[in-house]
């Protein structure tokens, strides 16, 4: 929509982690190996990478003012307040859009409503970057761009939204997280084949047993029958899921090509691409969607609908705090925590027990992003 997040490396390579620098719909060189770039598209473009910028400095700047007086350790004191508020409100809101768009997907009256979901997810970004940028607030400067250079990375927005969406809709929650793992891997293998980039030899012999534990996962769910009462994933969520990871990673690829490009940061690149996105989905609505009527449709689906915008706003808002405030291994261990709780609750709403074959695989993908 919320979420990959959607880079870019100097020697020796650092792989942009798509999730730790999303921008919700959704950052810095990733120094240290990737973990979890796992935001739902919910997440409302999680895959966007996001340009640090001076601000990064100010939390840092307070720790070396703390010892000169009471009140910098107090300004400290609040900041890290502040910041902890932020990372949780953005785990929680993170967390609960996987899980609400899931359930608005499970009905099949907007099964069959993607791209409008995807346009509604787009509209609502553009609004709440608008507001940020406003000067009450001012928490960035837009930067706006022509039209025709933007087109190219608006459509990828666009396609990387909606296969998210598909893949969620299609899939259990745990496989569909899981599988979003292989982001990092794959920005990695574009980076080499197009761009001639590399990643240490360590860091790559970590790559292994995470998309060893995808396979596993991937191969075992779609022949799990002994437990019909659990979700099941099919083969078509298999290919959902590979097609989403990889259009997200080309995506995540681009943004930081049009960041050194246009020496933008990611605010400023995404409220370009937002409204362009919004209005592109917007023509195709009547050719590609069937939309439910608002008499037909359950009362609790719209107000899900609205709940999952108002959650993709305050990831949008709290990315920012986030991505100001605190360092590569603060954001990127919040990237874990949110992998892993919408990966263990995802397992226990499915119902699957923790003998299932696919477990194994589930445990090595999620070891191999925190070890």
């Amino acid at each position: 929509m919320a979420r990959g997040s959607m880079s870019q490396p100097s020697s020796p390579i650092k792989v942009r982690h798509p999730e730790r620098n999303s921008i919700a719909l959704d950052g810095s060189d990733a120094t240290e190996k990737e973990g979890s770039r796992s935001e739902s598209s919910a997440a409302t473009l999680l895959e966007m990478a996001m340009d640090e910028g001076p601000q990064k400095h100010d939390y840092l700047d307070l720790e070396k003012q703390a010892g000169n007086g009471s009140r910098p350790r107090d300004k400290l004191k609040n900041s890290r307040a502040r910041l902890t508020l932020w990372m949780t409100l953005n785990t929680i809101a993170t967390v609960a859009i996987v899980f609400t768009n899931k359930a608005i997907f499970d009905d099949p009256s907007f099964r069959q409503s993607q791209v409008a979901f995807a346009t509604f997810h787009l509209f609502v970004t553009g609004l709440t970057l608008y507001i940020l940028s406003r000067p009450f607030i001012s928490l960035f400067v837009p930067n706006p761009m022509r039209l025709r250079p933007m087109l190219p990375l608006a459509t990828a927005m666009c396609l990387n939204v909606i296969f998210q969406n598909l893949s969620l809709t299609y899939s259990s929650i745990t496989f569909y997280q899981i599988a979003r793992i292989l982001f990092t891997p794959m920005v990695a293998l574009i980076n080499f084949l197009f761009y001639q980039k590399s990643i240490p030899r360590n860091a790559a012999y970590t790559l292994i047993p995470m998309c060893l534990g995808v396979f596993i996962i991937s191969y075992y769910e779609p022949k799990s029958t002994a437990h019909p009462e659990a979700e099941q994933t099919s083969m078509l969520s298999v290919f959902l899921a590979l097609t989403s990871v990889f259009i997200g990673s080309v995506y995540t690829v681009w943004i930081a090509s049009y960041q050194r490009k246009f020496e933008m940061n990611g605010f400023q690149l995404l409220f370009n691409q937002a409204p362009i996105g919004g209005v592109m989905l917007l023509v195709l609505i009547p050719w590609t969607d069937k939309l439910p009527s608002i008499q037909s449709a359950p009362v609790d689906k719209w107000i899900m609908i609205l709940l999952s915008g108002g959650l993709a706003a305050l990831i949008n808002l709290s990315q920012f705090f986030i991505i100001a405030g605190a360092g590569a291994v603060s954001s990127t261990v919040v990237g874990h925590v949110k992998t892993c709780a919408i990966v263990a609750l995802g397992w226990v709403i499915s119902r699957r027990p923790v003998t299932d074959r696919s477990a194994f695989g589930v445990m090595l993908a999620i070891t191999s992003i925190i070890v």
